[in-house]
């Protein structure tokens, strides 16, 4: 009978992650901090992804609450340069557009100054404005009140103020009441309210606010609104839009700006997109030479296993064999990488969106591309050493000293 000749044995999966794991069992803290490299890289591009939508997504949250049919209609230039001024019949003309649903306005009081005491340099503004406000302001522009009240019929022709997030924040305030007053004008005001940040009319949050009636009456206010809020029919918006200027102010429509503040939140967010691919490019920058390392790491342990390598091709072990096993053994510490670093990037979008007040969002394709870009690194950095490990002899491999 003729002799069947002799193949050599396979290598199953299971075989391969277990000869791939002997290197890195053998040297545990190369292996670390190769590992840490790939890690970093993914961990930023992680989180840097999960930021950016959890961001987005808040966006989107708060533009669905607040609508972005709002419009504002404030006091642009005149020819020459000054400070322009609506009309006081600049309201009540507005309100005769028909799809125009709320209306309600701001009157900056320009010569008022607001301090928490008397005993405050007149230099040290905090840039604070007061401002005479309607009563149905809060409504139309969707701001809420954190402590206190809004204003009311009876005490908008009272020294009471309303103050912004900022205002108070600047101030030293933190609760509302009758024993908690501002210097405003000249004049003490009872804070009777404190405001929640207001995303889309971010002048409120460093303004203090007062009724109409006592800012003419206490204030010297001449009684022109600076800023006119409207609300319209969403599919109206771009119409009411275009006529705006021209109902406020018929006599020179070129000295009004009309403005929507969504478009001004879409335009962050449009930067802040910008600045994450810039972040995103950095961390592929990091991940490329955590890649670097791995390959590094792979080749200095080609040439310190020589003789395991040669001991393993004289008992039959073929070059295709200790090419995948070295090939195998950079996959796993990429993947390693890939993997702590996914959880390290999820972990810390989660924390900032926790401290932001954020619901949490991370695509499953910024984890899974993470994992997919470090087998590919991996496999990369690994392949010139395994090549090389394969064409050792075994004779010349055992001859290393």
């Amino acid at each position: 009978m003729m002799a069947h000749p002799l193949r050599p044995a396979r290598l199953w999966p299971g075989d391969l992650v277990k000869v791939g794991l002997v290197g890195l069992r053998t040297r545990p803290l190369r292996a670390f901090l190769s590992a840490l490299g790939i890690a970093i890289g993914i961990a930023s591009m992680v989180a840097v992804v999960g930021i950016s939508s959890s961001s987005r997504a808040e966006l989107d949250r708060t533009l669905d609450a607040l609508g972005t049919n709002l419009l504002t209609v404030s006091r642009g230039r005149t020819l020459v340069g000054e400070q322009a001024t609506l009309p006081e019949t600049a309201e009540a003309m507005i309100g005769r557009i028909d799809p125009v649903r709320q209306l309600s306005a701001l009157g900056r009081l320009d010569d008022v100054k607001v301090y928490r005491t008397d005993k405050i340099p007149e230099a040290q503004t905090n840039g604070i404005a007061g401002y005479a406000a309607r009563l149905n302001l809060l409504d139309t522009v969707g701001a809420r009140i954190r402590n206190g009240t809004w204003l009311n019929t009876a005490t908008s022709t009272y020294p009471a103020t309303v103050l912004g997030a900022a205002t108070a924040e600047r101030l030293g305030i933190g609760h509302a009441g009758p024993d908690t007053q501002v210097l405003i004008g000249g004049e003490w005001f009872t804070v009777v309210g404190i405001l929640e940040p207001t995303p889309l009319a971010p002048d409120l949050d460093t303004a203090a606010l007062v009724g109409w009636p006592v800012a003419e009456a206490k204030l010297h206010f001449n009684g022109h609104p600076t800023t006119i809020y409207t609300r319209s029919e969403e599919r109206q918006v771009g119409a009411v839009r275009d006529v705006l200027g021209p109902t406020a102010n018929p006599e020179a429509p070129n000295e009004v700006e009309v403005s929507r503040p969504s478009d001004a939140l879409a335009a962050k967010q449009a930067a802040g997109e910008a600045f994450t691919r810039l972040l995103l490019g950095l961390g592929a920058v990091a991940l490329l030479v955590g890649g670097v390392g791995v390959a590094n790491t792979m080749v200095i342990s080609v040439l310190e296993r020589r003789a395991e390598i040669g001991l393993r091709r004289s008992l039959g072990a073929t070059r295709g064999q200790i090419r995948t096993q070295f090939l195998a053994e950079s996959l796993l510490l990429s993947a390693l990488g890939g993997a702590g670093g996914a959880l390290l990037g999820a972990a810390g979008t989660a924390s900032y969106a926790l401290y932001q007040q954020w619901a949490t969002v991370l695509p499953s394709w910024a984890i899974l591309g993470g994992v997919g870009a470090t087998l590919a690194i991996g496999g990369l950095a690994g392949l010139y050493p395994a090549i090389r490990a394969s064409r050792l002899s075994p004779t010349e491999a055992l001859a290393t000293p």
